[in-house]
């Protein structure tokens, strides 16, 4: 019988080669615990609004929130390119009741998640999306990624899981790099006060606003639009210049 789980899991990327400031163990324990909310309960714990979600309607409201993000802004977003030209990356997939969505209006989506449990549940759910490539990552870099392969990047609720910052401006600086020049890259962070100390795997640590435009200014992104800082739901979106260079 095939294993999906055997299929995708895979030992962390790169750990020899790590940023100092990025605890390895602290990698292996976010892929630990979204493992095990995969198993329990994924669709709960991708969306916690409900304990027992219908599939269909777990995959509406991925779509109604996909139209909110991302339909609404797509002249932004596409900057003249047409949806289905354009290949873009999800960061933090989970079981994929986004990238469903993202599939149906851009032409090819690349996603990503630390938890093999749920990129393997991902796989079965979006077997017949033929433009959805579905990878296993670290949790901190895309090295499985080349260098300009994508026009737009988003992660969704994703972020106010991470426990260290670190952690968080790495993935942003390697957005900057696969993103192609003049692309956006749009993400949630926690904008409350959480600090590092205090924060784990379900409450991820916070960021000021001033944090994110020194952290925007290190990774050569500049802040177009950014709304919620001070709350949960600090939505930012970072754009790459035409450029394409200058990363500190």
């Amino acid at each position: 019988m095939f294993d999906a789980v055997a299929a995708v899991r895979q030992p962390l990327q790169c750990l020899s080669m790590i940023d100092p400031s990025i605890d390895p163990s602290t990698l292996q324990t976010m892929r630990q615990d979204w493992d095990a909310r995969a198993k329990e309960n994924a669709k709960h714990y991708v969306a916690t609004s409900r304990e027992n979600w219908n599939s269909d309607e777990f995959f509406r409201e991925g779509a109604e929130q996909v139209h909110e993000l991302v339909e609404k802004h797509s002249a932004e977003i596409c900057n003249g390119r047409a949806p289905s030209d354009m290949r873009i990356l999800e960061i933090g997939c989970g079981i994929g009741r986004m990238t469903m969505a993202l599939s149906r209006f851009f032409g090819a989506v690349d996603a990503v998640d630390i938890s093999p449990e749920m990129i393997a549940q991902a796989r079965l759910i979006l077997a017949e999306r033929t433009n959805v490539q579905l990878h296993v990552n670290s949790g901190a870099y895309l090295s499985i990624f080349a260098d300009s392969s994508f026009d737009f990047a988003i992660s969704i609720i994703v972020f106010q899981h991470i426990p260290k910052r670190a952690i968080i401006e790495n993935y942003i600086r390697e957005t900057w790099r696969v993103l192609r020049p003049s692309s956006l890259f749009k993400f949630q962070v926690q904008g409350c006060a959480i600090p590092e100390h205090l924060a784990n795997t379900w409450v991820g640590v916070g960021f000021s606003e001033a944090e994110m435009q020194e952290i925007a200014a290190r990774t050569a992104f500049e802040i177009t639009e950014s709304s919620g800082a001070g709350t949960q739901y600090y939505w930012l979106t970072f754009a790459k210049g035409r450029g394409g260079t200058g990363q500190q």
